[in-house]
């Protein structure tokens, strides 16, 4: 399954790494690739969409899933 979510408040690649990192902490993440340009973050795994948007929002940023497949 994928699921991107649209991540606000990203400004520099530390914050693309702390995002990265809190994503992948997540049971059930395979693999993250989180884009700053485009302010979203792809996730691929089995990992429950509510549980991706509270280890990005622990971090201060502000989450929500634009899709999954």
């Amino acid at each position: 399954m994928a699921v991107t979510l649209n991540v606000v408040g990203m400004t520099c690649s530390h914050c693309v790494h702390a995002v990265t990192k809190a994503l992948k902490a997540v049971a059930g993440v395979e693999k993250v690739s989180v884009s700053l340009d485009a302010g979203r973050a792809q996730v691929e795994g089995t990992a429950k969409p509510p549980a991706l948007i509270r280890a990005v929002e622990e971090e201060g940023y502000k989450a929500q899933m634009v899709d999954s497949k």
